[in-house]
């Protein structure tokens, strides 16, 4: 039967892609946000931000701090692509979200498992992006389209076992015309990856995002047991990574919520994971979510954090808080 050999969590912040003196670019798009939600589990406007946010936070707005921490961030990416390159693992599941790239409002499942042969890779139409994020939107495609292996028996299997196990997912075996996948996964081949073998993959997207169909936490951990359940007993002497893209907790940072995390999936502590307040689980602290899902996946793995790194870039507390993690 197939083994779990690497477990890996990631973030996927442009902000890791976008150099530490565009980091204001961000900030843009900060201040029209109206919905900035922060550590009381509300969301607020950028100058109710301002208000709650301590003066400290002016410390970590200076060149030099930027500067430090994107050095920070780009070694810990470099590390998780050579952990992967060292284990060579023969397929990669990755859990991670889509942001209307592929699904939107017309039709948005809870839970999806893509089984397709092939995973595409396609660069976007820049012009229409903020442009913050058109500026690290080469770290989520490469220059040309590109035929990734998907690895559809294994694709196929985990939506057999975990319908057993009362998991009513969606299924994809192909992407909408014209597109190719989504951030959450292409940073990974673009960025974590680069240089390096991409393993056949089978992305399985949560919505995390948006509501009504927001997965519970409790829900993500026990999709995450039926996972592995699923991935063992799949007849095949492959070796599997499982990887969680996205988060740390953002636009509002909140080291609290994020180092509580990063404990619990380190102590393999199911109750703390799976009880996590959904009020601190929205934008893109949603994205832990996929990292509940993987935690679930490793239990017995021991984790090495290679580090977590709360990148500010504005004074009302805005910014995302890397985290880079992986299991064996």
């Amino acid at each position: 039967m197939a083994k779990i050999v690497l477990g890996v969590g990631t973030s996927h912040s442009p902000m890791l892609s976008t150099p530490a003196e565009k980091w204001p670019e961000h900030v843009k798009r900060d201040l029209a946000n109206t919905s900035l939600w922060a550590w009381d589990g509300k969301p607020h406007t950028y100058e109710e931000m301002l208000e709650m946010s301590p003066a400290s936070i002016a410390q970590e707005l200076t060149m030099d701090v930027w500067r430090e921490r994107d050095a920070a961030n780009q070694a810990a990416i470099a590390k998780l692509g050579d952990v992967i390159a060292d284990v060579d693992p023969d397929v990669i599941v990755m859990v991670g979200d889509d942001q209307h790239e592929l699904i939107h409002e017309d039709n948005m499942p809870s839970l999806l498992v893509y089984w397709g042969e092939k995973l595409p890779n396609k660069p976007r139409d820049r012009s229409r992006m903020p442009p913050s994020i058109a500026l690290a939107a080469w770290a989520n495609e490469f220059d040309e389209e590109v035929e990734l292996d998907g690895e559809a028996s294994l694709g196929l299997h985990i939506i057999e076992s975990v319908m057993a196990d009362e998991f009513d997912v969606a299924h994809s075996k192909e992407l909408p015309d014209g597109r190719g996948e989504g951030h959450a996964f292409g940073f990974v081949h673009r960025r974590i990856l680069d240089g390096k073998r991409i393993p056949p993959t089978v992305p399985i997207l949560q919505n995390t995002y948006y509501p009504p169909t927001q997965p519970l936490p409790k829900r993500c951990y026990a999709f995450g047991k039926a996972i592995r359940r699923a991935i063992e007993s799949w007849e095949s002497d492959a070796r599997v990574a499982v990887l969680a893209s996205g988060g740390l907790s953002h636009f509002v940072i909140d080291e609290k919520l994020d180092r509580g995390v990063l404990k619990a999936l380190g102590d393999h502590d199911a109750d703390h994971l799976s009880t996590l307040p959904v009020e601190l689980l929205n934008s893109g602290n949603s994205e832990i979510r996929n990292w509940i899902t993987v935690g679930a996946m490793v239990e017995g793995m021991d984790m090495t954090l290679v580090d977590y790194i709360p990148c500010y870039r504005s004074p009302a507390s805005t910014g995302c808080a890397m985290a880079f993690a992986y299991w064996d």
